[in-house]
């Protein structure tokens, strides 16, 4: 391993002599032969490099030292070393790398900040939070509040009346103590009739599992649902990475369905169908289905008929639903509107002893984006009893969710009402958030679909893009000789000219032959032109560069 980044480090040093500073890739000494290149700055390959052979250096001392220790990658859980999660992978590393290099050294790069549109994390981005939520949240933490005269006129009187209610719902009324493992029953009391108001149909909180955001929830479904490689999960593709990395760390196997960009990333039953007999063939019993509506990284809304569709092929298949309903509240488009699976079920006459379904909320996505509360639930319906223990029971080794995060979920699905204090204000708050991320997300589209060989379908809801790239085959045989693949050659290349960080569509699977990344309508409004000249500008260069 020393041998090769010391050679390595000395190619560099000639590249960097015969190129007389000009942009490049190299492979990073975090990698060796299995990780792809990571890109120089075009204006600091000397600091660049300086950086390397001082990593190189200290690896090398670092390998010397820790050889006797007991834990390697040769004897970790190989499930670890396969799992991947794109979204926070190796081109944000670099990125949080070049953002703590700004610091000291901004004259070295053609750009003087990072934009992360790589992740649905809005506040990161500078969204503001609710108000409601956030006084509901400080009132229950901070009680003494509530017996301050001067509350009342920093407060919203709802808020107040809110807080002194769930806190009547906490056992000694802390916010610091564990609650139920399920999560406090009057928030699931609440939550349940959210969702009973949004479907139309009844929902029992004794059916609702809190948790630190929606991911628990998911690794919670595959641990119970996937007991070796012969058990496999339906999966879109492209699909979100949290799917593909829980279904490996639980040992299953992902049995993929492509979705059909050429219709707007359509999903077909027929397609299903094929995947699924085809898995059969070899052994694997499919456990599952998940379907993400509205889509990540695709960004469609499905038709209430295409939902019926799935939901009757589930029944007839024997198969959970995994329906992963995040981004319910962000749709942009006035012929598309979000249709819950349950509702859907329930509309079609199935109860609980019919279709097993599992459905997902967080309080990270929609016009909230809380991300850092770690807030959300799975609402579990067509479970036997028994089962339904071991899920408890599996919930009961992690103690409980958060208790702010359960707080959230509960304001998410109880919001101001008409006649409320607050509801005026909340009102304005969440329809200028969703009313601009749609004007973003339409200006990112239109400017993609203008740039030379891309093209992007629309975004109908979820905080995504996912333009496909037809990249050059110069641009290709480029990316094979840095042992990359091509679509993170190219994001890489953006990150290096504009520091702007996208997630390369290879980390979300795609069909073989394309190549996408997913870009983030994020950034705020007034930053919005800058993302569009600049990709444009580093868009024209890289084609140019590579045109054949």
């Amino acid at each position: 391993m020393r041998r090769f980044l010391v050679n390595q480090a000395k190619s560099l040093v000639d590249q960097t002599r015969r190129h007389h500073h000009k942009s490049r890739l190299f492979l990073s000494p975090l990698s060796s032969l299995s990780h792809p290149p990571v890109p120089v700055s075009a204006r600091s390959p000397l600091v660049s490099l300086s950086r390397f052979l001082s990593s190189t250096s200290e690896m090398a001392a670092s390998d010397h030292s820790t050889s006797s220790l007991p834990v390697t990658l040769e004897n970790i859980n190989p499930k670890v070393l396969k799992c991947e999660y794109a979204v926070r992978g190796e081109i944000v590393n670099i990125a949080q790398k070049l953002q703590e290099d700004l610091k000291s050294n901004k004259d070295a790069y053609p750009f003087d900040e990072i934009i992360y549109c790589n992740i649905g994390n809005p506040q990161s981005l500078g969204q503001l939070p609710i108000k409601f939520f956030r006084e509901v949240l400080a009132l229950c933490d901070h009680t003494s509040l509530l017996d301050e005269s001067e509350t009342h006129g920093l407060f919203s009187t709802d808020a107040i009346d809110r807080a002194w209610k769930i806190l009547d719902q906490i056992p000694g009324r802390a916010t610091g103590a564990y609650s139920h493992s399920q999560g406090i029953k009057g928030l699931r009391d609440t939550i349940a009739a959210g969702i009973e108001a949004r479907d139309g149909f009844p929902a029992d909180p004794n059916d609702i599992f809190l948790t630190d955001g929606a991911s628990p929830a998911v690794h919670m479904m595959m641990q119970l649902l996937l007991s070796s490689e012969k058990d496999g999960i339906l999966c879109p593709i492209p699909q979100y990475p949290l799917y593909s990395a829980s279904i490996g760390l639980h040992g299953g196997s992902l049995v993929p369905y492509y979705l059909d960009e050429a219709t707007g990333w359509g999903l077909e039953i027929s397609d299903l169908k094929k995947q699924l007999e085809e898995a059969r063939s070899k052994g694997i019993t499919v456990r599952a289905l998940v379907v993400i509506n509205p889509g990540n990284p695709t960004g469609q809304v499905l038709g209430e008929e295409n939902q019926r569709d799935i939901v009757n092929f589930c029944k007839q298949e024997g198969l959970v639903l995994l329906a992963d309903e995040v981004y319910q509240e962000n749709v942009y488009v006035p012929d598309k509107k979000f249709h819950s699976f349950k509702k859907v079920a329930r509309s079609l006459g199935y109860g609980e002893k019919d279709v097993a379904l599992v459905s997902f909320q967080s309080v990270s996505k929609g016009y909230y984006g809380e991300c850092g509360k770690r807030g959300g639930y799975m609402e579990v319906t067509g479970f036997t009893s028994d089962v339904r223990e071991q899920i408890y029971k599996m919930a009961s080794v992690s103690l409980c969710a958060n208790i702010s995060g359960q707080i959230l979920a509960s304001l998410v699905m109880s919001p101001p009402k008409p006649g409320d204090d607050s509801y005026d204000s909340y009102m304005a708050e969440r329809d200028g958030i969703l009313s601009s991320m749609a004007k973003r997300a339409k200006t990112l589209e239109e400017a993609l679909n203008n740039l030379e060989g891309i093209t992007c379908n629309r975004a109908e809801g979820a905080m995504y893009l996912f333009p496909r790239i037809n990249l050059p085959r110069k641009a290709i045989e480029a990316a094979e000789t840095a042992k990359t693949a091509p679509d993170a050659f190219y994001c890489k290349r953006l990150l290096n000219a504009t520091g702007i960080v996208v997630v390369p569509g290879s980390g979300f699977g795609q069909v073989a032959g394309t190549w996408h990344f997913r870009c983030t309508i994020l950034p705020q409004e007034d930053k919005i032109p800058a993302i569009v000249n600049r990709l444009t500008e580093f868009h024209k260069s890289f084609m140019d560069e590579f045109r054949d």
